[in-house]
């Protein structure tokens, strides 16, 4: 603690000291090597999806592309079926992510409260499906005999609730005053209303942090519509994406000879990732200020 303290320390005429001065050097060295590591493999990525088959084949691309051409990006955006997997993508994260972030907060909220009847039931009950899980069969048999298959409810009601963030919802409700709700009550204000009128808007930051969450999973999911989702017109765009890898590598592998589908076949992964990723990345940045705080709020007890 001593140390920490003396090299934060300051002279009496507010110029840095030289430990302080070292010490920022070095978190800046550190930072800049971080970033570097990031950002390396997305711009690998990117040069890639940009370079031509016979440079990524003999391993001379790097974060420059090499024989620059658009051949997959061209193939993949005038496929209709693209942009309208990319639309079922956006309604399903839009919706998917509400549905989430709903449900989640209204089933913290009562566990943040140890006067719950059943407070220990519900808890070991909520720890319990992160754990234990009915299976594949199971649940394809539940959304069957629920008639949700080809629809979207088969997609954003199975995964409604992440025990992860319900946990971490709940411990950041448990930091707002208690004396706060007791007004409330007294202004006759009832638990929905209180919910509403006072949790929530104290919880933005907790409430950002889990919609980026949930909004990232959903945006990636393939597997639920790979399992529920038969019609084509109703997949989301990362599974048209993954068709469209295991398309091209099934390609490669049989041999075609023509220079589009070896082109093809040869960048669409990186490809592929540059357009799943580039939504999120643009997204990120507007959530970023909630994100930390957020995450410290739930995770951190006081």
């Amino acid at each position: 603690m001593n140390t920490v303290t003396n090299v934060a320390r300051v002279s009496k005429h507010g110029i840095e000291s030289k430990g302080y001065r070292v010490f920022r050097i070095f978190n800046m060295i550190i930072m800049i090597l971080v970033v570097i590591i990031t950002f390396y493999p997305i711009m690998y990525l990117v040069a890639q999806s940009f370079s031509s088959e016979q440079y990524i084949y003999a391993g001379e691309v790097g974060i420059i592309p090499k024989g620059f051409n658009t051949k997959t990006y061209e193939v993949i955006i005038h496929d209709k079926l693209f942009w309208l997997s990319y639309t079922n993508t956006v309604i399903y994260t839009l919706v998917g992510t509400f549905i989430n972030v709903a449900m989640t907060a209204m089933f913290a909220y009562p566990l943040s409260k140890r006067n719950l009847v059943g407070y220990k039931f519900w808890i070991k009950f909520a720890m319990f499906t992160m754990y234990f899980g009915g299976g594949l069969i199971p649940n394809y048999l539940l959304v069957s005999g629920l008639h949700m298959k080809n629809s979207i409810w088969a997609i954003v009601i199975p995964g409604a609730i992440s025990t992860f963030n319900l946990m971490i919802m709940k411990t950041a409700f448990e930091q707002i005053p208690h004396e706060l709700e007791e007004a409330a009550e007294i202004d006759g204000l009832s638990t929905i209303g209180i919910f509403f009128r006072i949790i929530l808007p104290l919880s933005g930051a907790i409430l950002a942090t889990m919609t980026l969450f949930y909004a990232v999973g959903n945006w990636n999911s393939w597997f639920s519509a790979m399992i529920y989702l038969d019609d084509r017109n109703l997949q989301p765009v990362s599974l048209y994406l993954r068709n469209l890898i295991a398309g091209a590598a099934s390609t490669s592998a049989s041999g075609a000879d023509t220079v589009e589908m070896q082109q093809i076949a040869s960048n669409i992964k990186s490809a592929t990732m540059v357009l799943v990723v580039l939504p999120i990345v643009c997204v990120y940045p507007f959530l970023q200020r909630y994100f930390v705080s957020g995450v410290m709020l739930g995770a951190v007890k006081g």
